[in-house]
């Protein structure tokens, strides 16, 4: 029999992880046997586990997990790679007759795997040539040329995202829409499928985040970065940009202050929470649910 199709998804620090693992163990408990799979960007890097608050393999009860340490620091990673590497695990798990768990707060890399997902063309010469824009005269400046070439694509990149104005710009000169925005009137790329988010009190999470960054640097992350530097982060185009890694390299370059790092983190953290909450707001059919604890999920004894 073939499984069902789980994804659970919410803003960085709700707890997704826990409940990933309490629905497992539940659904386990019904005689359905579940495995997770990765969607988390950056929990992709082998080597970047403190950063990304990464689970131990010693601390996955015996649960399987797939798609987590598959890149190397200097490796760029991509929703157009993450999408069918994460449908093949979702497959392969279901042939098995097994559930397949969705893990993870990457909007674009849930959608693409959940939704009928597909992606505009790509211009690699354009690409490398407008990265080198990016990297001379900054994102600033090359948002402000997208908002005037293309004010509606504008509206909906984050300006201090430098990857993802490059995309839009390489887009507007090939004629074509926006990426990285949910399809309208999505239709999901397989049933039975149920997503499941995550939420929590604002000023809880907030507090909770801010907390967990100053975690990060107390349980050795400037470490961990120093041991990723023999193997490429500070060339690679996704690892390096990551909130708290690209923090920590700066502070390793002299370019900041410890507590000057910690608290830019802190603040693109929250940033990046909110932006989650209202990505996932949009889905349709989504179930919401109040802390990390699987139970709240209503009706895991019955199937999907």
């Amino acid at each position: 029999m073939s499984g069902a199709l789980w994804a659970i998804v919410g803003a960085t620090g709700t707890g997704k992880t826990a409940v990933s693992l309490g629905l497992a163990e539940r659904l386990a408990s019904a005689g359905r046997t579940a495995e997770i799979v990765n969607c988390d960007a950056m929990q992709l890097y082998r080597g970047m586990d403190i950063g990304t608050a990464k689970l131990p393999a010693a601390e996955r009860r015996g649960i399987e997990h797939h798609l987590f340490d598959v890149l190397e620091p200097s490796e760029e990673a991509s929703v157009a790679n993450y999408q069918p590497a994460a449908r093949e695990a979702i497959s392969a798990i279901h042939a098995r007759g097994h559930d397949a768990i969705l893990v993870g707060g990457s909007g674009l890399y849930a959608s693409s795997v959940l939704f009928d997902f597909r992606f505009p063309p790509r211009d690699d010469a354009l690409r490398a040539s407008l990265e080198r824009e990016l990297d001379d005269r900054g994102v600033e400046e090359l948002y402000a040329r997208l908002q005037r070439e293309q004010p509606v694509a504008a509206a909906a990149v984050d300006p201090r995202n430098g990857r993802r104005v490059v995309r839009a710009l390489e887009l507007a000169a090939l004629g074509e829409t926006a990426s990285g925005t949910l399809p309208t009137d999505p239709v999901l790329w397989q049933t039975p499928t149920r997503i499941v988010a995550v939420r929590s009190d604002r000023a809880e999470l907030v507090e909770r985040l801010d907390r967990r960054v100053e975690d990060m640097w107390r349980d050795g992350l400037l470490d961990e970065v120093r041991e990723l530097l023999p193997r490429g982060i500070e060339h690679g185009k996704t690892a390096s940009r990551a909130i708290g890694y690209a923090q920590a390299l700066a502070q390793l370059r002299g370019e900041c202050t410890e507590a000057e790092a910690i608290a830019l983190t802190q603040t693109l953290t929250r940033r990046y929470a909110r932006r989650q909450v209202s990505w996932f707001k949009r889905y349709p059919g989504i179930e919401w649910i109040e802390g990390a604890n699987a139970v709240h999920i209503a009706g895991i004894d019955c199937p999907a």
